[in-house]
């Protein structure tokens, strides 16, 4: 059974204030748990229903009712497993390969997938504007697949960021120099632009690149969604 104070805190955890107050994240899922568990985040705390219990991996799993992982759970259907970690600290972003950043992007889905692409692609530091989502939003976690726990992320003010790197700087624009046409550097950084209003002016001024992905099709589609771009982008700066 659990206790009143302790289910509390655990749905206080769907609130990104209360994730920063107490220095801890939510995971769902026999998968997504068992990704964080073997990694060097540490655990707080593994619920799990009986039914499921002896698949988990940890060495102490607090047994609890359907009932009780339903008032837990953001999800729906809650499937058996919930794990309480705490939030590692950020590393230090090195300048030895490519860095992805994120101005703010909003969507869940998008940085979730932002995520499982930079663990696909070997990107090991992922920067983050301040009013991007926050990474560790159930939603985010959902769609990286447990890949959160093998890329650096870090939020930060973006000039100040973007001013003190010493690598050369892409904005990914709609009227950029189309990648194909590029000779890419072994290492530098991609900026990747809000869903709607794309790079903010004040990034923009401090890229010095401009790049795009060359359109074939219909000129009435507008744009790539966010995670899409950044996947052909990151495929090509490796293929480089």
């Amino acid at each position: 059974m659990v206790v009143k104070s302790e289910l509390k805190l655990i749905k206080s955890l769907h609130q990104k204030k209360y994730r920063t107050q107490h220095g801890l994240f939510i995971v769902e899922g026999l998968k997504a748990v068992e990704e964080v568990l073997n990694s060097n985040v540490k655990a707080y705390k593994v619920y799990a229903a009986s039914q499921i219990r002896s698949k988990v991996s940890a060495d102490s799993v607090s047994l609890i009712s359907l009932r009780e992982l339903q008032q837990m759970s953001g999800l729906t259907n809650p499937n058996g497993v919930l794990g309480v970690f705490y939030i590692p600290e950020p590393k230090e972003v090195l300048s030895k390969d490519w860095i992805l950043v994120l101005d703010d992007i909003q969507d869940p889905g998008n940085m979730g997938t932002i995520i499982r692409l930079c663990d696909w692609f070997g990107i090991q530091h992922l920067v983050c504007s301040e009013r991007t989502v926050d990474c560790y939003n159930p939603k985010v976690l959902q769609a990286t697949m447990g890949s959160i726990t093998r890329v650096n992320i870090v939020y930060e003010d973006l000039g100040d960021f973007l001013r003190s790197i010493r690598l050369p700087i892409f904005g990914s624009f709609m009227n950029g120099k189309p990648i194909l046409e590029l000779v890419l550097p072994k290492k530098g950084v991609l900026v990747m632009g809000n869903e709607g209003k794309g790079i903010s002016k004040r990034v923009q001024e401090l890229c010095n690149h401009t790049i795009a992905i060359p359109q074939y099709g219909q000129k009435t589609t507008e744009s790539l969604n966010v995670a899409t771009a950044s996947a052909i982008l990151l495929n090509e700066i490796r293929r480089c």
